[in-house]
């Protein structure tokens, strides 16, 4: 079992910036995907960005080129860099990681959210 720990969440203006980070608990043999999902109330759970294990990123539509999404280098880990957030983007941020074993291809792991408020 992969533990995912998040923090950097918070509350900012409109316009403003936080870089929420998660660490893995272990490496893994190998990563599929890691990267950040969110959760607004009352929708399902949606991608905001990730990084596939080849190294190539992917975003959702509503990002607009203003977050980037990056894994870490020494320790198994990625982190969201959110500029000029909006209202809209309020929500939990989770960690997401899916993995591979000596088992299995796919493992799925989520942290426990950090919430990010943005006030208009």
């Amino acid at each position: 079992q992969v533990h995912l720990v998040e923090s950097g969440g918070g509350l900012v203006q409109a316009g403003g910036s936080l870089r929420p980070s998660c660490t893995a608990s272990r490496e893994v043999l190998s990563v599929n995907a890691i990267g950040w999902y969110r959760q607004i109330p009352g929708k399902e759970r949606e991608l905001v960005g990730l990084v596939t294990g080849s190294g190539v990123k992917e975003y959702a539509d509503f990002v607009q080129g203003r977050f980037t999404v990056s894994r870490h280098n020494a320790k198994l880990g990625v982190s969201l860099q959110m500029n000029n957030l909006r209202p809209e983007d309020t929500a939990v941020y989770y960690c997401h990681l899916d993995h591979g074993d000596e088992v299995r291809a796919n493992i799925v792991s989520w942290g426990q959210g950090t919430q990010v408020g943005v006030s208009g």
